[in-house]
């Protein structure tokens, strides 16, 4: 099973990945954004979105949002943003 190791920000609504098989992307927040829910709401503010924390592997932010490790990482992967470790 795929876990989140470490998160970091990187731009504007923009987050530095690295997961449990060595393996890292940057990931944008940008469509998750448009689905303008309760949870995701508060993420439009450069400063909240900045705040997330890896939690139990999953990506979460201090609203209780959690995003699982296995989708972030399937979507870095299929648009090709993956990076193996070997590559860095």
């Amino acid at each position: 099973m795929i876990k989140l190791t470490h998160v970091e920000p990187s731009g504007p609504q923009r987050l530095s990945l690295a997961f449990s098989d060595g393996s890292h992307g940057e990931w944008s927040g940008e469509d998750l954004l448009k689905t303008k829910t309760v949870l995701t709401q508060p993420l439009a503010d450069e400063a909240f979105f900045a705040r997330a924390f890896v939690s139990f592997g999953a990506l979460a932010w201090p609203n209780g949002l959690e995003l699982s490790a296995g989708s972030l990482h399937e979507e870095l992967a299929s648009s090709g943003k993956l990076h193996s470790a070997a590559a860095a």
